[in-house]
C-alpha cells in the first residue's frame, strides 16, 4: 500500500477546493484510505493518519472513528505518538464516550515516566477531559508531582488539581498540604498556577477560605515586588510585569478580603498603590486598574479607596476605547447603591455618554442617569433625559419612558412640575409608554385639585398639536370629559387662559371619533367624555345626537356605551347628572405589581391559608360581572368586588356571594352577622391544627345532582378547631360512555354563609365511572342555619356544550348544626 499524504500536503489540497461539494469530496476520499490504514493495523503511518483526521475534525467533519487510534498511540513508547495521541484523546474523547475510561492505566503510567515532557502530556490531558472516574483514580499521582521540585511539572499539576477539585470537590483536602509552599516559588508560572488553584479552593469552601486569609501577607509581598520590580524582558507585557499574575493575585484578595475587616485592612495600602503606580496609556495598564477597582469595591475598604476607586472609573468614561467606557458604566452602576455621592461627582460625563454612538454605551448610561437621580438634580437630570427620548433610538424610548415616570412620581418638586413632566413624556414618546400610565397620569390630575384648570387647558393644546400619540389622547380626551366646563370658562391661574366654546371642544372629540388614528380604547374614552359634558355644557341636543349615531357602529365596545348612554337619555334622564359628576379624589394604590387573582370556577378564592392575614384576594369588576346568574331571577346582585380591607371591621362583610338579595325567609337578607375580627380567609388559623374532627364519621353523604348520566355527590366533614366550617368534597362520576369535558362546577349560597370554592382535581369526568372528579367547597355557617346551595354545571358531551341548574335543599342536618 502507497504511504498516505504527509499533512501539509492535506492541507494544502483542501485550499484548493473552489466549492464545498469539491472539499467533501477530499475528504471522503482521504477518510475512506485513513479507514483502510486502520483497518490493516498500520503502526507506521497511524500518528499520520491521526493528524490528518484532527485537520478534518476542526474543519467540522466526523472524526470519532479514530478514537480507539488516539489510545493505540498513548500507549506507544515513542514520544512524537504520545503527543499526537493525547492531542485526539483531548479533541474527540469526552466524558460522554466509555471510551476515555481505558485511557486510565495509560496516564497513570505517564504520569510516573521519566520524562518530564510526557508526564506534561497525561497532565495537560487529564486536567482537560478527565472525568469524575479518573480523577478519583489518579489525584494521588497529581498531588505527588504537585510536590515536584520541578517547576514545568509543578504548573501543569496546580492546574490539573484545579480540574480534579472541579470534578471531585471532596477530594480537595488531598491538595492542602501541597498548597503551603506554592506561593514561595520563584517561577512565574507556578506561582500563577498556584494562585488559580488557591482561588478554586477558596470559593468552593468556606473552611478553605478561612484557613487561607492567613496568606494575604505572602499575596500582598508577591503583588508589591511585582510593582516594584525592574524590567524583566521575560515577563514584561507593554511595561508592565506579568499583568496576568497580577490580575490573578488582585481576583484572590477580593475573594480572601470580602466580609473580613483584617485581611482588608492589610491589602488597603498594596490596592492604593497598584491603583496610583500602574499605567494607564496601555490596556493592560486598564485591566489591572479594573481588577483593583473591583476589589477595593468587593472589599471592607476604606472610604478614600472607594472615592480612588470610582474616580479611576470616572477616568475610564474619557477613554477612547468603547470597551473600556462600557466597562466603566457597568461597573459604576453596580456601586452607585453604596458611594452614591462619590458616583455624583461624574454626573456630567456619565450624562454625555448618552450622545455616544453606541448603543450599549447608550443604555448603559441611560440606566446609571435614573440611577443618579435624586431630589436634589431632578431637574436638572430630568432635562437631560427628556432631550435623551427626544433624540433616541425607538429601542430606548419605553426604557427611558418609564425611568422618567418612576423618577417623576418619586422626587418631583411639585405637582405641576410633575404633571408638565408627563405630559413632555407623552407628547414626545406617547406611543411607547407602558399600558399603566394612562391611569397612573389620571389619577395624578384628578389628585391635584387645583391643578384641574390648567391640566384640561395644557392637554387640550396638545391635543390640537397632535393626536397621534394614544395615551396623550386618551388622557387628554378624559380630563376634557372631567373638567370641560374649567377649560371652557377659562379659569386658568398658572398661565393666559384660552378662549374656546364649547362646539369648538365638541368639533375635536367629534374628530377623535372618526380619526384613522384612534385606536377603539381610545374612541371610547372620546366618547364617554362626550357624554360627560352633557351635565357640564348646554349643547345636550348635540351630545344626544352624536350618541345616537355610534348605537348601531361595528365595534361592540363603542356600540354598547352608545347604547347604555342613549338610555340613559331616554330613561333615566333624571339620574344622568348624579351618574356623570365628577370623579372623586383616587385613593393611591400599591405600585409593587398588580393584585393576585386567584379563579376557580368562576369564584374568586383567597390563596392558602396562613397565620398571618394577608391581604384579601379582590376581583376586578368584569369578571365579577361576568358570573353568570345561578338563580336566573331579578333577585341576584352580581356584587362581588370587594375593595382591599384596610380596616378589620369591613371584612365580616365581604362575602363572595352570588345570591345576593335571596334569604333563607324569602324576605330581605339580614346583615352578617359575622363578628368584627372575623379574618377574611375562611381557614385563617387552621394550618397547625387537625383540619377535621372525629365527627365527620357521623355525616351520612348526599347525592346533590344525577342527571344525562352525571352525577354528583356530596361527602361531609368538619374543620377542626372550627365547628362553624363545614367541608363538603364533591365526587362528579359519569356513567355514559364518552367523557364529559370542560367540567365547570359552581356554587352559590345566601347571604348569612361564606363559600370558598377549592380548584377542581381535573376538567374531565371519565365515561363509565372510571374515574371522578374531586372538588372542595368550605362553607362558613356562623348562625347554625339550614343550609341552602344552588349549582351551575357546565361541561361538553358529544361535542356539544350542556348547562344546567340545581337547588340543593336536603343536607343532613349534622353538616350544619
Amino acid at each position: 500500500m502507497p504511504a498516505p499524504i504527509r499533512l501539509r500536503e492535506l492541507i494544502r489540497t483542501i485550499r484548493t477546493a473552489r466549492t464545498q461539494a469539491e472539499e467533501r469530496e477530499m475528504i471522503q476520499k482521504e477518510c475512506a484510505a485513513i479507514r483502510s490504514s486502520f483497518r490493516e493495523e498500520d503502526n507506521t503511518y497511524r500518528c499520520r493518519n491521526v493528524a490528518k483526521l484532527l485537520y478534518m475534525h476542526m474543519l467540522g467533519y466526523p472524526a470519532h472513528f479514530g478514537q480507539l487510534e488516539c489510545l493505540k498511540l498513548i500507549a506507544s513508547q515513542k514520544f512524537t505518538d504520545k503527543r499526537i495521541g493525547y492531542l485526539g484523546a483531548m479533541l474527540l474523547l469526552d466524558e460522554r464516550q466509555d471510551v476515555h475510561l481505558l485511557m486510565t492505566n495509560c496516564i497513570k503510567n505517564d504520569l510516573n515516566h521519566s520524562t518530564q515532557y510526557v508526564q506534561g502530556l497525561a497532565l495537560c490531558t487529564l486536567g482537560c477531559m478527565g472525568s469524575s472516574e479518573m480523577c478519583r483514580d489518579l489525584a494521588g499521582e497529581v498531588e505527588k508531582l504537585l510536590k515536584t521540585s520541578n517547576s514545568y511539572l509543578r504548573k501543569k499539576a496546580a492546574l490539573c488539581a484545579v480540574h480534579v477539585i472541579r470534578k471531585v470537590p471532596e477530594l480537595m483536602e488531598m491538595f492542602l498540604p501541597a498548597t503551603k509552599n506554592l506561593l514561595s516559588e520563584k517561577n512565574h508560572g507556578v506561582l500563577h498556577t498556584s494562585v488559580v488553584l488557591l482561588t478554586e479552593m477558596c470559593e468552593r469552601s468556606p473552611d478553605m477560605l478561612l484557613h487561607f486569609r492567613k496568606l494575604v501577607p505572602q499575596l500582598v509581598r508577591i503583588l508589591k515586588n511585582l510593582i516594584m520590580s525592574g524590567y524583566s524582558p521575560e515577563h514584561d507585557v507593554s511595561g508592565i510585569s506579568d499583568p496576568f499574575l497580577q490580575v490573578r493575585i488582585l481576583r484572590l484578595l477580593r475573594i480572601l478580603g470580602r466580609s473580613d475587616d483584617d485581611s482588608s485592612e492589610a491589602m488597603n495600602d498594596i490596592l492604593a498603590q497598584v491603583a496610583t503606580n500602574t499605567e494607564t496609556s496601555k490596556n493592560v495598564g486598564n485591566a489591572i486598574l479594573y481588577e483593583t477597582v473591583l476589589t477595593i469595591m468587593d472589599i471592607k475598604s476604606e472610604s478614600g479607596l472607594r472615592v480612588l476607586a470610582i474616580n479611576i472609573l470616572g477616568r475610564f468614561l474619557l477613554n477612547n476605547d468603547k470597551n473600556i467606557r462600557y466597562v466603566a458604566l457597568t461597573s459604576l452602576l453596580k456601586t452607585v447603591q453604596t458611594d452614591h455621592n462619590a458616583v455624583q461627582r461624574h454626573r456630567s460625563t456619565i450624562v454625555d455618554c448618552l450622545k455616544d454612538l453606541d448603543v450599549s454605551i447608550k443604555r448603559r448610561a441611560m440606566e446609571l442617569s435614573f440611577a443618579l437621580v435624586n431630589g436634589n438634580n431632578i431637574r436638572g437630570m430630568m432635562k437631560e433625559l427628556l432631550y435623551f427620548l427626544d433624540s433616541c433610538d425607538p429601542e430606548f424610548k419605553a426604557d427611558c419612558a418609564s425611568g422618567v415616570f418612576l423618577a417623576a412620581e418619586k422626587y418631583a418638586p411639585s405637582k405641576r412640575w410633575h404633571i408638565d413632566t408627563i405630559m413632555r413624556v407623552l407628547t414626545t414618546a406617547g406611543s411607547y409608554v407602558r399600558d399603566d400610565s394612562v391611569p397612573n397620569l389620571i389619577q395624578l390630575i384628578t389628585n391635584s385639585v387645583e391643578m384641574h384648570a390648567y391640566t384640561v387647558q395644557r392637554l387640550y393644546k396638545a391635543l390640537l398639536d397632535d393626536i397621534s400619540q394614544q395615551p396623550l389622547v386618551q388622557v387628554s380626551s378624559w380630563c376634557i370629559g372631567e373638567y370641560g366646563d374649567l377649560l371652557v370658562s377659562g379659569q386658568c391661574e398658572e398661565e393666559e387662559p384660552i378662549q374656546v366654546t364649547e362646539d369648538e371642544v365638541l368639533d375635536v372629540l367629534e374628530g377623535l371619533l372618526v380619526s384613522n388614528l384612534s385606536t377603539p380604547v381610545t374612541r371610547g374614552y372620546s366618547l364617554t367624555a362626550i357624554m360627560k359634558l352633557s351635565t357640564r355644557f348646554s349643547s345636550v341636543n348635540r351630545i344626544k345626537k352624536v350618541v345616537s349615531i355610534y348605537g348601531s357602529s361595528i365595534d361592540v365596545e363603542l356600540q354598547q356605551r352608545a347604547v347604555e348612554y342613549n338610555a340613559l337619555f331616554k330613561k333615566y334622564d333624571h339620574m344622568r347628572p348624579a351618574l356623570l359628576e365628577r370623579m372623586p379624589i383616587m385613593e393611591k394604590t400599591a405600585s409593587n405589581g398588580p393584585t393576585e387573582i386567584v379563579q376557580t370556577n368562576g369564584e374568586t378564592e383567597p390563596s392558602v391559608p396562613d397565620t398571618k392575614h394577608p391581604p384579601l384576594v379582590t376581583q376586578p369588576a368584569n369578571q365579577a360581572n361576568d358570573l353568570l346568574d345561578l338563580l336566573g331571577g331579578n333577585d341576584v346582585v352580581p356584587v362581588i368586588q370587594t375593595t382591599l380591607p384596610t380596616k378589620p371591621a369591613s371584612a365580616g362583610g365581604e362575602l363572595l356571594d352570588l345570591l345576593g338579595d335571596l334569604s333563607l325567609s324569602g324576605g330581605p337578607a339580614p346583615a352578617p352577622s359575622v363578628p368584627v375580627s372575623q379574618p377574611p380567609f375562611l381557614l385563617d388559623g387552621l394550618s397547625s391544627q387537625p383540619l377535621f374532627n372525629d365527627i365527620s364519621a357521623a355525616i351520612p353523604p348526599m347525592t346533590a345532582y344525577s342527571k344525562n348520566g352525571l352525577k354528583i355527590e356530596f361527602t361531609f366533614e368538619r374543620a377542626n378547631p372550627n365547628p362553624n366550617i363545614a367541608v363538603i368534597t364533591i365526587h362528579a362520576t359519569n356513567t355514559t360512555e364518552d367523557d364529559m369535558t370542560e367540567f365547570v362546577f359552581q356554587a352559590a349560597v345566601p347571604k348569612t354563609f361564606q363559600l370558598q370554592l377549592l380548584s377542581p382535581s381535573s376538567n374531565i369526568v371519565p365515561a363509565l365511572n372510571h374515574g371522578s372528579v374531586t372538588q372542595v367547597i368550605r362553607v362558613l355557617n356562623p348562625q347554625k342555619q339550614q343550609l341552602r346551595m344552588r349549582v351551575k354545571l357546565t361541561y361538553t358531551h358529544k361535542g356539544s356544550p350542556v348547562q344546567d341548574l340545581a337547588e340543593v335543599n336536603n343536607f343532613p342536618p349534622q353538616s350544619w348544626q
